[in-house]
């Protein structure tokens, strides 16, 4: 079985934040998303390029934990015990 999702990630910015929105698509992709937030300080020069990797990294990272947190749920559903999953 081959299977394929996409990371679709999207930006929003503002001042002195850029917010990430992580989240899968494609066939049987799970409905979950991470979020990212990275703050500049005022005293920074503004900077897009380092907010979005920061954000976008903060928002793959949380993605992660939310997939985890999914198997996790379906192990646990599935054997009615609790799953030990490691990050």
């Amino acid at each position: 079985m081959q299977n394929h999702w996409i990371v679709d990630l999207t930006f929003e910015e503002d001042d002195t934040r850029t917010t990430c929105t992580a989240s899968l698509s494609g066939f049987s992709a799970p409905g979950v998303r991470g979020l990212g937030i990275a703050r500049r300080n005022p005293d920074d020069a503004p900077d897009s390029t380092v907010g979005e990797e920061l954000a976008a990294a903060r928002a793959c990272s949380n993605l992660a934990h939310e997939l985890i947190h999914k198997a996790a749920t379906g192990i646990e559903d599935r054997t009615h015990t609790s799953a030990h999953l490691i990050f």
